[in-house]
């Protein structure tokens, strides 16, 4: 596939580069705010903030991490729209606002997701494992499976929202095994995990940190993890893909800026990140709360990631017709 650079971006960097008799200093000469999409304290502000300090070590300039949650990342997203095309603003990409499924799921958003942003790489996946209450007779996925089989439309699963990766993780399964279950979103995730602990909900797929956090829970079992391989931290509990050939649910993250943004700058965070990637510390600091770092890649790489789940993604949530409040 190739790169496809948005017209206004070209526009911008040429721009940029032929104006005569503005001297810029050179990128970066100040503070850098890194907008991550999600509150503090959970996987991805971890993770983003392992990433911040990596490239202000790299840069020699602060990088401040400015939380906005928010509409799944939407509030983010339409914050750093509003930002200069500097970059000066960063932004922590995700499925929802950079594979476009938002623009599925929410109506009237401020921002187009192909047009407003350019990516600039990726720095980490992760995955997840489907958890569930023992009060369903199924000690493995395949008798899972069969159990969902032989009671249709009894079975349900809990997620993080309508549209939120878990959800959509969880109709794919259901999709590819020709199961019928039902959904049950929760604006909360402490109270989907108090509703599975007591069995008022029979099953969620959750990413590995939280369900790391209930692993040896008597209740619950994790019965399948959503990576390509099994995981050495989880041993005995299979992959998806031992069930479903090629099934694979991983989660990215990486970094975008605006559009129009300098290529100067997009190049210079691109190499920083990159040689953050080659560092075993920060590599650590991601696999504490069980993500992968990413191996070295380009902005038209990142492009190739974020267009791959929309490819992947947007159908299912056209057929399913969903729309997220």
């Amino acid at each position: 596939m190739t790169f496809r650079v948005p017209r206004r971006a070209a526009l911008g960097g040429a721009f940029a580069l032929a104006a005569p008799g503005l001297a810029q200093a050179a990128y970066p000469d100040r503070q850098i705010r890194l907008v991550v999409p999600y509150g503090g304290g959970g996987q991805t502000d971890i993770v983003s903030r392992v990433t911040a300090e990596a490239l202000q070590q790299r840069l020699g300039q602060p990088v401040l991490v400015d939380n906005r949650p928010g509409g799944a990342g939407n509030t983010a997203a339409e914050a750093v729209v509003r930002s200069p095309a500097d970059g000066y603003t960063v932004m922590i990409a995700t499925m929802g606002t950079n594979s476009g499924l938002n623009a599925l799921l929410y109506r009237n958003l401020s921002y187009d997701w192909e047009k407003d942003f350019l990516p600039v790489g990726q720095f980490c996946s992760t995955a997840h494992a489907v958890v569930v209450h023992r009060s369903i007779p199924a000690e493995d996925f395949p008798a899972l499976v069969g159990w969902i089989r032989a009671n249709p439309g009894k079975f349900n699963f809990a997620s993080a929202g309508v549209g939120a990766s878990t959800h959509l993780l969880m109709e794919d399964i259901g999709a590819n095994l020709g199961l019928d279950m039902v959904h049950v979103p929760y604006r909360q995730s402490t109270q989907a995990m108090t509703d599975l602990l007591s069995g008022r909900i029979h099953a969620r797929c959750m990413g590995l940190p939280e369900a790391e956090t209930v692993r040896n829970v008597a209740s619950v079992r994790p019965l399948a993890i959503t990576s390509a391989e099994r995981r050495d931290e989880w041993p005995g509990v299979p992959t998806v893909g031992e069930s479903i050939p090629g099934f694979t649910g991983l989660a990215y993250f990486g970094l975008t800026v605006r559009t129009g943004t300098p290529p100067e700058a997009v190049q210079r965070i691109s190499a920083a990140l990159n040689d953050a990637l080659q560092d075993p510390r920060v590599r650590a600091g991601y696999a504490r709360v069980g993500a992968d770092a990413a191996a070295r890649n380009t902005p038209e790489d990142f492009y190739r990631v974020t267009r791959a789940d929309a490819e992947r993604w947007g159908p299912l949530i056209r057929r399913l017709n969903l729309v997220a409040d």
